[in-house]
């Protein structure tokens, strides 16, 4: 099998190929571990805040509101009871943690699965960052109409690549990330994927 080609995008126009890494761009897509990793970061980002008090939790309620019999009315034991109004909520739902653990062997070969992914499928492309030294949004909607590939699209650029993220990030359908950043949810949402050269060596060393 060929090792894998990604093309070099500046606006408007096509300038060459970059030759990528076979282990990480050729790598055997296994459908089962990028699942347990989308399923994993999906549940890492949420908060798990929700909750209410039980009967136990809830203030008050010391003493029994009136003699058990001879009223005329239910006997009640506490105001804290959940048909009282400020009373404890029946299985009150509590905080907690959604965590799923995944192996770090598993979350490599999943985030080489979906870069593959893109890689086979010919939705990735290599940012030429020395095109975008002065920022311009119209440069990089002019890039994305040449390239002609779906959105949404992640653009993948360092920090001191701002031009990179100055002409990008105002456009529609599109998400400017760091390399550290991306996911294995972000890939499988994209339905393209733009890196820049520098990224490129942090996200291959991050998939090894």
């Amino acid at each position: 099998m060929a090792a894998p080609k990604a093309p070099v995008l500046q606006p408007g126009k096509t300038t060459g190929e970059v030759t990528l890494d076979e282990t990480i761009f050729a790598a055997d897509v296994k459908p089962h571990l990028v699942h347990e990793t989308v399923r994993a970061e999906l549940n890492a980002a949420r908060a798990g805040t929700r909750g209410s008090k039980t009967r136990g939790m809830v203030s008050g309620g010391g003493a029994k509101p009136w003699r058990q019999k001879g009223t005329g009315r239910a006997r009640q034991g506490t105001t804290r009871a959940p048909q009282w109004k400020g009373g404890g909520v029946v299985f009150a739902p509590q905080m907690r943690g959604f965590e799923v653990k995944v192996n770090r062997k598993a979350r490599h070969a999943a985030l080489r699965a979906a870069l593959s992914d893109h890689a086979q499928g010919g939705t990735l492309g290599i940012v030429d960052a020395s095109a975008f030294a002065t920022p311009s949004t119209k440069a990089g909607a002019a890039l994305l109409a040449s390239w002609g590939k779906s959105t949404p699209t992640i653009v993948v650029a360092t920090e001191a690549e701002v031009g990179v993220f100055k002409s990008f990030r105002n456009l529609d359908r599109v998400v400017v990330i760091l390399p550290s950043e991306v996911e294995v949810v972000a890939l499988v949402w994209a339905r393209s994927l733009l890196i820049t050269e520098a990224s490129l060596e942090l996200l291959q060393r991050r998939a090894a």
